[in-house]
């Protein structure tokens, strides 16, 4: 089994990564395959709404690596999704990101690319916001037929300056807890398989 996260934070290795990995420490110590994506340093072309990706299963553009990511996305058991708090909502380039793979997704219905697989949606955030971000996230996941993950609170961490979601201990239980449901999820799942 494999997760791929997408960290969409400018920042790389900060508080969204910290969360994210906190999750991988307990995926990892039951054999799930983990990898994280961080789209620092990078920008997330939007989506031209050109309809070129009917029946291609992928975008057509080349500008910046997104086809490259979604294919691991198809790949992958699980995604988790994982952004800052910018403006009460998440960064622009994962609404970018998501945009784009909504539309893919879309013109390919048939295919179900992403359906049945467990997604989960993260958030770093100073103070407000979050659960306008983690809601945004988590409709991708809806309107793709995957399985949402919860945990015992909104999978929130409070943290402005890199390193500060190590201060937020029910930040971090709430991703521990996340990841647990996590592997309880994609075991039931690959059981049905």
């Amino acid at each position: 089994m494999k997760v791929l996260a997408i960290n969409s934070s400018a920042r790389k290795n900060g508080n969204t990564a910290i969360l994210i990995n906190r999750i991988f420490e307990e995926l990892n110590k039951e054999g799930i395959e983990t990898e994280m994506i961080q789209f620092a340093g990078q920008i997330m072309e939007p989506c031209k709404a050109c309809w070129n990706c009917r029946g291609k299963k992928n975008c057509i553009h080349h500008k910046d690596n997104f086809r490259e990511i979604f294919d691991k996305m198809k790949e992958a058991d699980g995604i988790i999704l994982g952004s800052p708090v910018y403006m009460a909502n998440m960064s622009a380039n994962m609404q970018a990101f998501l945009e784009r793979a909504s539309v893919v997704t879309d013109m390919n219905r048939g295919e179900g690319l992403l359906r049945h697989k467990a997604g989960a949606a993260i958030t770093a955030a100073r103070r407000g916001g979050a659960v306008n971000a983690l809601d945004a996230m988590n409709h991708f996941f809806l309107l793709q037929e995957m399985f949402v993950v919860g945990s015992c609170y909104w999978s929130m961490a409070y943290g402005q300056i890199p390193g500060d979601v190590q201060n937020d201990e029910e930040g971090l239980n709430t991703m521990s807890v996340l990841a647990r449901n996590m592997i309880f999820l994609l075991k039931a799942l690959k059981e049905r398989r």
